[in-house]
């Protein structure tokens, strides 16, 4: 028996939307990292980019659970001598681009290189309602109804 290897010209990539508002930013991100990558499908080839089409709306609203909301901190460094910047995820998610703490989770997740990098071309993520790839008729996962502790409690 031959081994499956999926070609480029036969893959047939889906868009998905999904709505971020009240979920776990981990549990989000990890599904999402999953979708991506295309290993839900029966077809998965871990060389080949056959993930779908991800966007995300209301990131804004994910949550992140116990402390992290206060404590979570986000290193980069400038390049220079001394140059650790750090910036915590309160002020990202309350800053300009809320957006960026699920990117980031995300980005996390993904295989670094070449093929990490167009993988994770395939994620829009929106911190309002509107988006605008209605055109390509986008099926939406209730992320919520998989598991209860995929949303924070009330």
């Amino acid at each position: 028996m031959k081994t499956f290897t999926q070609k480029v010209e036969t893959i047939e990539k889906k868009w998905i939307l999904i709505d971020a508002e009240g979920l776990i930013v981990g549990r989000l991100a990890s599904l999402v990292a999953l979708r991506l990558r295309g290993k839900h499908k029966a077809t998965f080839t871990p060389h080949v980019d056959d993930g779908d089409n991800v966007i995300i709306i209301n990131a804004d609203k994910a949550v992140l659970t116990g402390k992290k909301y206060w404590n979570k901190t986000y290193y980069w460094h400038t390049g220079h001598p001394g140059g650790i910047k750090e910036r915590k995820a309160r002020d990202i998610l309350e800053g300009r681009f809320p957006e960026r703490v699920l990117e980031k989770a995300v980005e996390r997740m993904l295989p670094r290189g070449p093929l990490g990098r167009q993988q994770l071309k395939n994620l829009r993520v929106y911190a309002g309602s509107e988006h605008p790839h209605a055109a390509q008729q986008p099926e939406t996962i209730d992320v919520r109804a998989m598991n209860s502790k995929n949303a924070k409690a009330a």
